[in-house]
């Protein structure tokens, strides 16, 4: 009888132990990566400020504003999207850490699904995080979900209804933020971050919103801009002048089909340009082979080099991978060029934005280069 409940006592000690180490670990998810505000940032705010219903929750992310000292344009950068696509959210930390605007003003949203940002996809075997060198030592990146975290919306339904079109999709898209816009103040949580994010747009008079995104490489859409009609003539622009810098990129209308998405729902229900770019990210794809920090920041897998000989891939494939230098470098100079195109098309729209890292000086520099030290 003394052995069995000295095992029961060990047993138990041993689950307490067990118990909060996974607590912590789990905790340790809900913590945001440290994004440091650069000279460029003239003031802050929150998606609270334009729906205060989610206040102090994961999806109160920051809204980081560069507004110059005179009149232009206004542009808003959405990062974090889906938080399995690192190079959204690098690129737009990039912005937030470096850019300098002198006309116009520029809204940088690194979080835009900051709950997402809080768990993985179960099953996939992802990263929790990944780091980046830096002459101040290692900066480190959530590698998050493109779903809102089940502990802030559940559970989902069978079909989800988008409540603006009416258009019936599957169930799990419910948490899905791109497929939730133009959002509702009294829908689901993922609905109320789409909702403040068009209130930003609307409340700021947002002449041109550019979603970051990344996509397997065996999906048609890859190495995209994808178009809203009313932004075609200018990401039309965008797309010669980014591959006389040798950055090949499509084009691509948005589908009137498919409802929920930024490019869509945003240039359907504001006045701004809509737009949304993809880049090539193995980590998030089906052909992958191991899952891991490596993986997010090489974009080296011998499985995609074997599946492009193949001719299964939308975008070329070898060796050398598809780094996060590139994926994040594509975003930024295309980035540049949007707010270069805009200006020229629309003279009273002319913005002066510097110091953005362009494609050409990640690939010489690398990412680390650009990232502030954390104090």
């Amino acid at each position: 009888m003394k052995g069995n409940k000295t095992t029961g006592i060990t047993i138990i000690f041993l689950s307490l132990i067990v118990a909060f180490l996974a607590g912590k670990e789990f905790l340790k998810m809900r913590e945001p990566e440290p994004i440091v505000k650069g000279e460029g940032v003239t003031s802050v705010q929150k998606l609270s400020d334009y729906l205060p219903s989610l206040k102090g929750t994961s999806g109160d992310s920051d809204v980081y504003i560069f507004k110059g000292k005179e009149p232009g344009g206004n542009v808003l950068v959405l990062g974090g999207t889906h938080g399995n696509e690192p190079s959204a959210l690098v690129g737009a930390t990039l912005l937030v850490e470096n850019a300098k605007v002198e006309k116009g003003t520029l809204y940088v949203l690194p979080r835009t699904n900051g709950s997402g940002l809080t768990h993985n996809d179960p099953q996939e075997a992802s990263p929790q995080r990944y780091t980046i060198k830096t002459k101040f030592g290692e900066r480190w990146f959530r590698f998050g979900s493109r779903a809102t975290n089940p502990l802030d919306q559940w559970p989902d339904p069978d079909v989800y209804v988008h409540a603006a079109s009416g258009q019936n999709l599957s169930g799990n898209e419910t948490r899905n933020i791109n497929r939730a816009y133009p959002g509702r103040a009294d829908g689901t949580y993922t609905e109320k971050m789409a909702y403040a994010v068009t209130e930003l747009i609307k409340k700021n008079n947002i002449d041109m919103t550019i979603d970051l995104h990344e996509a397997s490489p065996e999906y048609p859409v890859i190495n995209a801009i994808v178009s809203h009609e009313r932004a075609m003539g200018i990401a039309s622009q965008v797309a010669m002048n980014l591959e006389f810098e040798d950055i090949a990129i499509s084009l691509e209308p948005s589908p009137v089909s498919l409802r929920g998405l930024t490019h869509r729902e945003l240039g359907d229900y504001t006045n701004t340009y809509a737009v949304l770019m993809e880049s090539a990210n193995a980590s998030q794809g089906r052909l992958r082979g191991k899952t891991n920090a490596d993986l997010v920041l090489t974009g080296k897998d011998q499985r995609y080099v074997e599946a492009a000989k193949l001719g299964r891939l939308y975008v070329p494939y070898d060796e050398n991978g598809h780094p996060l230098e590139e994926r994040v470098g594509r975003h930024l100079s295309g980035v540049i060029q949007f707010i270069t195109v805009l200006g020229e098309t629309e003279p009273d729209k002319e913005m002066i934005v510097t110091n953005i890292p362009t494609y050409a000086e990640l690939l010489e520099n690398g990412i680390g280069n650009y990232l502030r030290e954390v104090k």
